[in-house]
């Protein structure tokens, strides 16, 4: 299961998670999660809500784009999964779901979790199935 967000490193995190499945066999699962957006004010929520739903439409069109290039190459067996919530819960409960033999996340892209913790050293701290962190 490959965890994305739109940025470069889970599209590194992606391609790595794809070459794990192929030489496996497995299926890939590709994960995003849409935050809840939260907004003291009115209207704002709604803005917010669309952005994320667009950003997944944005997500399984390049993870499409992808495997038709792969798939002239190689056989990869995929499937897109978006849902709401906190990115942590829900990558949890989808390789739970789904019995993920690994999860591949990209390294946090933004400054502030190399103190506070990144969602990757959460997977890792769970210890349920093997994590790769992709920069």
């Amino acid at each position: 299961m490959a965890g994305v967000d739109g940025s470069d490193s889970s599209w590194r995190a992606a391609s790595y998670a794809a070459g794990l499945a192929r030489r496996q066999g497995a299926l890939l699962a590709v994960v995003y999660v849409q935050p809840i957006p939260v907004s003291p004010a009115p209207g704002v929520v709604g803005i917010m809500a669309e952005a994320t739903a667009q950003v997944a439409e944005e997500i399984v069109a390049q993870a499409r784009r992808d495997a038709e290039k792969l798939g002239h190459v190689h056989s990869l067996r995929w499937e897109f999964y978006t849902l709401r919530g906190d990115p942590y819960s829900g990558l949890v409960r989808t390789a739970d779901d789904l019995r993920a033999d690994a999860v591949v996340v990209g390294a946090s892209e933004r400054a502030g979790h190399r103190f506070v913790g990144s969602l990757a050293v959460r997977l890792v701290k769970a210890a349920r199935w093997p994590v790769t962190v992709v920069p």
